[in-house]
């Protein structure tokens, strides 16, 4: 078993790093995600936010390693993750539900908000392979390094969304065209949420990104 662990400070706020952190795909840094499915979402006793996600994501095996025996490169990754809004921390889980004996990743990652207002990111990893054939230490190597690079291909993507988010809370989330001259009230805005009146940073997003198959 590998094991790995990590923390990053974000200077922004608990509530809008989190919000980026679950609107991070669809995103150019994370072009291997195909699909991202809620599959549930309830809330607890407490008032926390408990959701498991489904995520399809494709990938390439190593040339070294044997032919033949992973007829697909893709792989079902299940999320689940807690949003505490009291306590303003975020825990998160996820591991492949496929292809596990030749190697399974398991993460952990928590946003808590620190006494100065910023957001503390910590991350852990475990990178377990059962495949044998001499190949179980070269493949869980294999496999923390390419987790390695994902990881701070993911802190990159969260980042973009954190850009786009800082610049709707610069300029105001209008709904309807951007250039429109109609007046409306606040309670008309906050009420009034059809399809072609999403916020504009919906907009933009749609103009950045091309999502995947399935994504929410």
């Amino acid at each position: 078993m590998r094991f790995f662990s990590q923390s990053f400070l974000y200077d922004d706020s608990w509530s809008i790093v989190s919000l980026a952190f679950f609107l991070r795909y669809p995103n150019p840094y994370a072009s291997h995600v195909i699909s991202c499915d809620v599959i549930s979402r309830d809330h607890t006793p407490s008032g926390s936010l408990v959701t498991t996600r489904l995520i399809l994501k494709k990938g390439a095996m190593p040339r070294w390693f044997p032919s033949g025996i992973v007829s697909r490169a893709e792989s079902w990754v299940i999320e689940e993750s807690e949003v505490d809004p009291y306590g303003k921390v975020v825990r998160c889980v996820t591991k492949n539900l496929d292809h596990v004996k030749i190697m399974q990743v398991e993460e952990s990652v928590q946003f808590a908000q620190t006494p100065e207002g910023k957001t503390l990111q910590h991350t852990e990893a475990r990178v377990v392979s059962r495949f044998g054939w001499g190949l179980t230490k070269r493949i869980e190597n294999h496999g923390l390094s390419k987790f390695k690079a994902n990881m701070q291909r993911s802190r990159e993507g969260v980042s973009l969304i954190l850009s786009l988010l800082r610049q709707s809370r610069l300029q105001p989330m209008t709904l309807g065209a951007e250039n429109s001259q109609e007046t409306t009230s606040t309670a008309e805005r906050e009420v009034d949420m059809s399809e072609s009146k999403k916020p504009t940073l919906w907009t933009k997003l749609k103009t950045y990104f091309q999502p995947p198959s399935s994504c929410q």
